[in-house]
């Protein structure tokens, strides 16, 4: 397995690492407030940190559903948190065309889960030489991944990991099969996507539901389970977020969370 940095982080390093923020950028405001937010809990709990957010949710259930400030608008937003708080930032891009365009501002570019298998996508992403997160998709199986990341790494980026979100499970549901962890692992280091995995994809009349008090079940099994960082949307009011707050991490309730996530995988790395 390939370990690699991101700025400050090191994926693939024994130390534990936080991707978080909001689903999409709601106003600079916000996603600057979030950013600096999760950054001081990260701060003083020692965790290295990559801010999250999103400039264009592209997959929508409903056509209705909000889907950020674009592209223009959403790299300036990115650039400006990154070179204001010294934090590194991950963001999606769904077409090729973008990538070029969004490597500018952020340091990670993020493949969705039902895009996993663009070619022309992830060699696009690929070859910007930022590095890229592939978050696997819901219908693929772990050991399938591997073929995502040779695309990538076959375009000569070498710093590619993967990211854990649930399979689909009957209609609107999705379960984590945690042996995936430990198999995707032996292709590339691997995240789990705490928040993701307990959406309720399109099961709210036009949006997707959730399960939030899971997170914290999920999130301990994966870092017992060994993986190299969490992922976690992150809101001050999920209630009132523009996006996936049914399956969002309230602020308040992250310390604690990665208080426990600490502790759990303190205790893992001692037992190597």
């Amino acid at each position: 397995m390939n370990d690699f940095e991101i700025g400050a982080v090191r994926v693939g390093s024994p130390s534990l690492f936080l991707i978080a923020g909001p689903c999409v950028i709601e106003s600079e405001a916000h996603a600057r407030f979030m950013a600096d937010s999760i950054q001081r809990v990260t701060s003083d709990l020692g965790i290295p940190y990559i801010f999250k957010a999103s400039y264009d949710k592209a997959n929508r259930t409903s056509a209705s559903g909000f889907r950020g400030p674009g592209l223009e608008q959403g790299v300036g937003i990115l650039r400006r948190i990154a070179e204001s708080t010294g934090l590194s930032v991950i963001t999606d891009v769904h077409q090729a065309a973008d990538c070029e365009r969004v490597a500018e501002a952020a340091d990670v570019l993020q493949i969705p889960a039902f895009l996993c298998r663009q070619t022309d996508l992830l060699l696009a992403a690929a070859k910007t030489g930022r590095a890229v997160n592939i978050k696997k998709g819901q219908f693929v199986a772990p050991w399938d991944m591997g073929y995502a990341v040779e695309k990538v790494t076959g375009a000569g980026n070498p710093r590619v990991f993967l990211t854990e979100r649930g399979f689909s499970f009957g209609y609107n549901n999705l379960v984590v099969d945690m042996r995936s962890l430990a198999v995707m692992r032996k292709i590339a280091p691997v995240v789990f996507d705490g928040t993701h995995s307990v959406q309720t994809p399109s099961s709210a009349g036009g949006k997707s539901g959730g399960q939030p008090e899971f997170i914290p079940v999920l999130a301990r099994a994966a870092v017992a389970a060994g993986v190299d960082g969490i992922f976690l949307e992150v809101h001050n009011d999920p209630a009132n977020a523009k996006s996936d707050g049914a399956n969002a991490l309230n602020l308040k309730d992250l310390v604690p969370l990665l208080k426990s996530l600490l502790a759990i995988h303190a205790a893992a790395q001692k037992s190597l």
